[in-house]
């Protein structure tokens, strides 16, 4: 669960970047990102319940000096780029993606957190604004805030997926920067040619060299371009999106990953503890009795239930089958009753033309004689049966007396 204090939020003007998180993170769904379940508020704080990932983040790994192999980083780079390519189709632009926002599963599977900066674009649209963080920033966003470049676009996740990758195999990132470097030294260094190690497989640095291509053009930016690579072409991705792939690497299960000092600095230097919420909220609201309820609650901030969200699709999903199958069983009847009405057709038998030598005169007094004949058959039947209606509303009526 994520919370944030509304007082402090309001106050560094960061309400509506919350307010914005939580109605993306409502529109998208996906395995290989962090999933919002509920979204509510209280009188303090704005709260998010997300998906449960016991693993720890990258960073906190990264730091214990985890030794990622080639074929640990090559799936990672799958389940990411398959969460990047998904957020493309859905014209969203991350814009920090780094260890810090990479957790792990209990199996080691990643997933794509913290969507505080992350944009959607209007179609053909372009961000500007220089957002994320500096080691892991794309080229193009440098030459956006130095007036070089109009804006970018989703290759910028790509190329910060590209650090990352290099980052996990070596343990550093491929280029010197940091959050104080000055940007003509950015723009510098970023144009200097990646150090690949020897060692190295040569599928794996074509893999990381597509990535971290400074011209974004020319960059890796799709799951279909990843599936093209040498070191990736084997890879079955709907295995790896069912997460039927193991992760070679899978944290630890006998403690905690991640550092616990977090946890006892909210417990004991934070002044509005949550444990202590229930009783502190008690007391507030006893002496505000009064108080008009509404002033207090954050219109704009969404109350989200994925539940009642999956329930709602399940519900329309089944409603369209059910209109799409009484549309079929109504054009069925109709095609039915018209075949039933129009009855069989039957071919009309071939009738054989008179002969050359046969008298006209004699061809058509026998169809005269024939027509007479239809037509005293058809005279009986008719007398025949209206005598039988005759007798029968005789006998009712004689019934009836």
């Amino acid at each position: 669960m994520k919370y944030v204090s509304r007082s402090a939020c309001e106050s560094r003007g960061a309400l509506g970047g919350v307010i914005k998180e939580v109605e993306l993170l409502a529109s998208l769904e996906h395995p290989f990102l962090v999933n919002l379940w509920f979204s509510f508020q209280d009188e303090e704080d704005l709260f998010m319940v997300c998906d449960l990932l016991t693993g720890g983040d990258l960073r906190y790994h990264l730091q214990n000096r985890v030794e990622f192999s080639e074929e640990s980083v090559a799936l990672l780079v799958c389940e990411l780029g398959s969460a990047l390519d998904y957020l493309q189709n859905q014209r969203v632009v991350h814009r920090d993606v780094k260890p810090d926002n990479i957790l792990l599963d209990s199996c080691g599977h990643a997933h794509l957190t913290d969507f505080n900066i992350a944009t959607r674009l209007a179609k053909d649209g372009l961000a500007c604004s220089m957002s994320g963080t500096k080691p892991y920033m794309a080229p193009e966003v440098f030459m956006c805030a130095l007036d070089e470049l109009a804006g970018y676009t989703f290759p910028v996740d790509w190329w910060s997926l590209g650090v990352v990758a290099y980052e996990m195999r070596a343990n550093i990132r491929p280029f010197p920067i940091h959050s104080n470097t000055a940007m003509v030294e950015v723009k510098n260094i970023l144009y200097t040619p990646v150090y690949y190690p020897r060692y190295w497989s040569l599928d794996f640095i074509d893999l990381l060299s597509k990535l971290l291509c400074v011209h974004p053009g020319a960059r890796m930016s799709s799951q279909h371009e990843l599936q093209q690579t040498p070191l990736l072409r084997h890879i079955d991705f709907s295995k790896v999106l069912t997460k039927q792939i193991k992760p070679s690497f899978k944290p630890p299960e006998d403690h905690l990953n991640c550092d616990p000092c977090l946890e006892l600095e909210e417990m004991i230097i934070e002044t509005r503890p949550l444990h202590k919420k229930k009783k502190r909220l008690a007391k507030q609201r006893s002496a505000q009795k009064d108080s008009d309820p509404e002033r207090v609650w954050i219109k704009e901030y969404i109350a989200y239930n994925r539940f009642k969200e999956l329930k709602r699709k399940d519900m329309e999903r089944k409603e369209t089958e059910w209109e799409r199958e009484l549309q079929e069983a109504m054009a069925n009847s109709v095609v039915t009753s018209l075949t039933s009405i129009a009855g069989p057709i039957s071919t009309p038998a071939k009738q054989e033309l008179p002969k050359c030598n046969t008298n006209a005169e004699t061809v058509n007094s026998s169809n005269a004689a024939k027509s007479k004949t239809s037509t005293k058959t058809n005279t009986s039947r008719f007398r025949f049966d209206l005598n039988i209606c005759t007798k029968d509303a005789n006998k009712r009526h004689q019934a009836s007396k």
